[in-house]
């Protein structure tokens, strides 16, 4: 589709014609895209289809970052593209999208325009069922969350297309819902989540309708499913810019809601300021970690996040021996199990936190710079509680934690084809699921009903 075609479908269609921001005029050119990336944009045109970079791509180069990700939209549905590229695989069962492979495990993802969801459908506030039409590029324009994360880019003419009025709010540093604030929030609360990462990231505002509509409806995220609170945590805990983060979620209320557990900590307690300050300290130290690309474990930055409260409420620093630091172990973990059970941590991760949270004060105790006890090696969790021991270290004014052995995440080889039947529906991965609640009894669109 060329660009005149798209505007006239927008007009066809009772929507906004895209403002097309010709080459030369935004910072953005084809020298800026991945080469395996830019080679899928140019395949599926080649082979006919209508195809853009999108999203967060868009986004991060015309900041002038480097992308993640270079995520890709196209005409082209699912079938058609795996017959274009043979080293992929289809996923997805809410909304089927396809995986191209490359060498050193890289991906690239392709999915097709997707209809308008809830953005111009009448009738109450709601939360809607799926939706997994095909749909237009306007159309998947204003499905999405942000209007900066709505842009286009086409490698042919080197523009980009704009429905949405996401390149005026990245030039004003704005973060802005798509739509009505209130109804597109009601719709699926975990977008508060998303404004206020992206936000954080930035360091951009929060345009005020959006930030009046997370004030009203912060507390609704309690009707999502605990396990997308706990992935959307834990992308803005790995993003480099956790503290900006926490400071939004403390304005905004959202912290309180996620954690209710902190209130007294950080607004109640006797020294709530400096508990707050030493939080604060903890997450400056991952953000510089994450931007040295040390790979933070999930475990670790749950006991990093809880730290500030152990020490507050625990008072970890009275602990002398190994009794006391198992009774301090079982204390936090039977806390644990009622404070995170809207976070859907297992209960191995759990037990994991609580061994390192109540080995830290032995690790303070016992450091001289001479070896470790003997007897300390030996325990199974010395290793998890050195990489708590060493970041909390450099907090208290210590040496920078540098080189510590994190664990890596797995990297997902490209599909081999083994047989007939493999070849036609791939191998089996662990990949990337549902973001919603499939299953969730009496509810729909993945939340819980009242």
């Amino acid at each position: 589709m060329t660009t005149s075609e798209s505007t006239a479908e927008a007009a066809d269609d009772n929507l906004p014609a895209p403002q097309i921001i010709p080459k030369g005029q935004h910072p953005i050119t084809n020298n800026d895209i991945d080469a395996d990336a830019l080679m899928v944009l140019r395949r599926l045109r080649q082979a006919g289809f209508t195809v853009y970079l999108v999203g967060g791509g868009v986004r991060d180069i015309f900041l002038g970052k480097a992308p993640k990700d270079f995520d890709i939209s196209t005409s082209a549905r699912p079938a058609q593209v795996r017959k274009v590229f043979r080293n992929s695989r289809i996923i997805g069962r809410r909304f089927r999208l396809v995986q191209v492979f490359f060498n050193g495990g890289k991906i690239i993802e392709v999915a097709t325009f997707r209809r308008r969801s809830e953005y111009e459908i009448a009738g109450d506030d709601v939360v809607l069922p799926a939706n997994n039409s095909f749909g237009t590029p306007v159309e998947d324009a204003f499905r999405r969350d942000l209007t900066i994360n709505a842009l286009f880019y086409e490698i042919e003419g080197s523009t980009v297309i704009d429905f949405i009025g996401g390149v005026d709010d990245l030039n004003n540093r704005v973060v802005r819902l798509i739509g009505d604030p209130n109804r597109r929030i009601t719709r699926d609360p975990v977008r508060m989540m998303r404004v206020i990462r992206h936000a954080a990231r930035a360091a951009f505002e929060v345009e005020d309708e959006t930030w009046q509509a997370i004030l009203r409806n912060r507390d609704k995220l309690l009707l999502c499913p605990v396990s997308r609170i706990r992935d959307e945590l834990l992308k803005d805990l790995r993003g480099g810019a956790c503290q900006a983060w926490a400071r939004l979620a403390f304005d905004s209320g959202i912290f309180y809601t996620i954690f209710p557990f902190y209130r007294h900590t950080l607004s109640e307690h006797e020294k709530a300021e400096d508990n707050k300050n030493r939080l604060f300290a903890v997450l400056s130290v991952i953000d510089r970690l994450v931007k040295e690309a040390q790979k933070l474990p999930d475990g670790l930055l749950i006991s990093l996040l809880l730290v500030s409260w152990v020490e507050a409420e625990l008072d970890i620093k009275s602990i002398q021996t190994q009794k006391e630091s198992y009774l301090l172990s079982r204390d936090i973990r039977e806390r644990l199990a009622g404070m995170f059970g809207n976070l859907n941590i297992k209960r191995a991760m759990q037990d994991d936190v609580a061994r390192s949270l109540a080995t830290l004060p032995l690790l303070l105790k016992h450091d001289n710079g001479k070896d470790w006890p003997k007897w300390l090696q030996k325990k199974s969790y010395f290793k998890s509680g050195m990489h708590l021991f060493q970041i909390i270290k450099e907090v208290n004014g210590g040496p920078t934690a540098v080189d510590l052995p994190f664990i890596a995440p797995s990297v997902v080889d490209a599909p081999k084809k083994t047989g007939r039947q493999q070849g036609r529906r791939g191998p089996s991965y662990g990949g990337r699921g549902t973001a919603y609640a499939i299953n969730t009894k009496g509810g729909v669109f993945g939340f819980r009903q009242n």
